[in-house]
């Protein structure tokens, strides 16, 4: 038998072949939508650094009918009934989520990155703010208040402060920037990286919090390549009598895997730790939530319905399989080998003339400079993707183009190591990429300006980083187990 054969024979593809055939059934340009996804995905060098590949028993956890129950609440308090096995399911998957990360409580309801920063938001407004004005108002709740009382609390939840970083810095959106509902609640600051080393400033950190004295100070980033000190931003948090809130989606697995110990763990310093469940840590897209302060438990696990509707039961189910996966030994070897990735790629790129910002990587990401080009991020990222490199512009420190333009594009190494590149492949990567931009010149507006979005490549260059691409990807094949479907 071949390795086709023995391909298109094993478990996974027997599953998946016999799915799209369901599908495709009832809605035929739905299952051939799904096999074109595949296809491209067998075809790019995924460099986004928010994304990764799911295993085969993660995704099929997803299919299954769960999907079909309503469970808001938690285990053993519902809403619903005939949920027995809804609370079976998640109460595994909060136990492995314990196991993994050292946490004392985890949430796992989330759906995903923003839904648990703000059922971490609303448990702190909750724990803070409205516990002790139901105190003082001696109401059980917040029903038992008078409709003044209550619009005096709804006062105090607009009014309530939080520091995070710096969009451009690195920081998130879901950080408290006006764009988004988080910008909204609470009146926020930035703190910035230092505009030399282009790395954290903790000296501005401790500023910026003594002046604006938060309710919620928010650690983390998507876009900052360096590890981050926890214990010093706890030291900053617990002087101010802010609650240290770490976001940790993009380097769940950096943690998860043990690449990140000791002061640059966030569970043993935050009061309160979210995460995506998808990127590094390779589960379903979703979210949790973690803490071992116990006075946030109950308010935590309030998160429906304070800010979730039902739960999606089968994303638990998947959580699930992708924690115990997670604690498997060979996990912290992969988390190791994207750091290890990540650093080959980015000095692979600085040796062929690229600017790397803050000179390197401590984690699973790095920003580069295209500037260093003659381009901008949106050119570099559309030129890369017409090569079958896909990646994503981002802004560097204090853009000179902004956020929609932008200075640099942003590269992460978990995709690639999940299908077992090292880092003599991301090196190859590295060289594939440097030869596209070198050869990318940007074009002129109608108007005879430089364009910050047009831009010109030879066809043989595209098709050479192509052909480079293929040869990796063919060595190191996404879903072997499945074949051809």
């Amino acid at each position: 038998m071949t390795e086709q054969d023995q391909a298109a024979d094993t478990i996974e593809a027997r599953a998946y072949r016999a799915a799209l055939d369901v599908i495709a059934a009832v809605e035929p340009d739905v299952a051939s939508h799904i096999r074109g996804e595949l296809d491209n995905q067998r075809s790019q060098l995924k460099l986004i650094a928010s994304e990764n590949y799911a295993s085969p028993a993660v995704l099929l956890a997803m299919g299954n009918w769960f999907s079909d129950k309503y469970a808001e609440g938690i285990p053993g308090q519902r809403y619903y009934a005939g949920c027995e096995y809804v609370d079976k399911v998640e109460t595994l998957a909060v136990n492995r989520a314990k196991a993994l990360f050292g946490a004392k409580h985890a949430y796992v309801q989330p759906h995903s990155g923003i839904d648990a920063n703000l059922v971490a938001f609303w448990a702190v407004l909750a724990h803070r703010v409205e516990a002790p004005f139901l105190t003082e108002h001696a109401a059980k709740n917040v029903n038992e208040l008078t409709d003044s009382d209550w619009e005096d609390l709804r006062q105090l939840f607009g009014d309530q402060r939080m520091i995070g970083m710096a969009l451009d810095s690195g920081g998130h959106l879901t950080h408290g920037f006006r764009p988004n509902i988080s910008g909204k609640l609470f009146n926020q600051r930035s703190y910035h990286v230092d505009p030399e080393t282009e790395m954290l400033d903790y000296d501005e950190v401790a500023k910026v919090a003594r002046e604006f004295k938060p309710l919620i100070m928010v650690a983390g980033y998507s876009a900052y390549p360096r590890a981050v000190d926890f214990a010093k931003l706890r030291e900053i948090a617990d002087e101010v009598g802010a609650t240290l809130m770490v976001d940790m989606a993009h380097f769940a697995g950096l943690v998860a895997g043990k690449v990140f110990t000791g002061d640059f763990d966030p569970l043993p310093h935050a009061h309160i730790v979210t995460s995506t469940t998808h990127k590094s840590l390779r589960g379903p897209r979703g979210g949790i939530v973690l803490t071992n302060e116990e006075d946030l438990v109950e308010f935590i696990d309030k998160g429906c319905p304070m800010v979730l509707g039902g739960p999606l039961s089968n994303v638990m189910a998947a959580k699930a399989v992708a924690f115990a996966e997670a604690q498997r030994p060979e996990f912290c070897d992969y988390a190791h080998q994207v750091r290890d990735n990540a650093s080959a790629l980015a000095e692979g790129i600085a040796k062929r003339g690229g600017r790397i910002v803050s000179g390197g990587t401590e984690n699973h990401l790095c920003l580069v400079d295209v500037t260093s080009f003659g381009l901008t991020g949106r050119q570099a990222e559309s030129a890369l993707e017409s090569s079958g490199v896909i990646v994503n512009r981002n802004s560097i420190p204090f853009d000179p183009n902004g956020a929609w333009y932008t200075s640099g594009i942003r590269l992460g190494t978990p995709a690639l190591t999940t299908i077992g590149m090292d880092t003599s492949d991301l090196d190859e990567v590295a060289d594939i990429m440097c030869e596209v931009l070198a050869a990318t010149e940007a074009s002129t507006t109608t108007a005879g300006e430089p364009s910050k979005a047009k831009f010109t490549l030879a066809d043989e260059v595209r098709e050479r980083a192509r052909s480079r691409s293929a040869e990796l990807l063919a060595q190191n094949p996404l879903y072997p187990e499945i074949g051809a479907i």
